[in-house]
């Protein structure tokens, strides 16, 4: 100990003891989405997630669907329903949905996460992500602890190198 240095402090990153607790239990506030979105109806119609969240395969984050992507099908498809007509208003007025990640790390988490490797190794979305076709509002059904992600990278044998995830 250093001279003058108080004992038995206790100090975190974070910037008081809840938020540190909050963290320490993995405590999350939930996403609010502007929109319900059916995940069940379009994975039941095999739509794969790739298609809606462009460039998971290629970076390290899934893209967020923007009202294009929703519209490719649905100028088409549903448009007596109400919900895609709202969206297509959206559209027509140049805006888009303010969707909310559900899943990601903080900055103070000195973590990071790059989904390709985990998409080239054929990793199923579900394995992170929780069974979406139970979902029509997207929220966290799986935490992504350190102990969840080396579980699974034990379980295939993946690296666990601290310095390919921590900063």
């Amino acid at each position: 100990m250093l001279p003058g240095q108080p004992t038995g402090v206790f100090t975190t990153a974070r910037p008081t003891f809840g938020a540190a607790l909050d963290d320490f239990l993995n405590r999350r506030p939930a996403a609010q989405q502007p929109i319900e979105f059916p995940h069940n109806i379009h994975i039941g119609k095999e739509i794969a997630c790739d298609f809606c969240h462009e460039g998971v395969a290629r970076g390290a984050v899934a893209g967020l669907p923007s009202i294009r992507t929703c519209m490719i099908c649905h100028d088409a498809i549903a448009t007596d329903r109400p919900r895609i007509q709202q969206i297509a208003a959206l559209r027509d007025k140049g805006l888009d949905l303010a969707w909310q990640r559900v899943y990601g790390f903080s900055n103070e988490d000195h973590v990071r996460f790059n989904h390709a490797p985990h998409i080239r190794a054929q990793v199923d979305c579900a394995t992170c992500h929780g069974n979406m076709a139970e979902q029509t509002v997207a929220q966290r059904s799986v935490e992504h602890t350190m102990g969840f992600c080396v579980n699974c990278h034990n379980e295939r044998r993946a690296p666990v190198d601290c310095l390919a995830c921590h900063f």
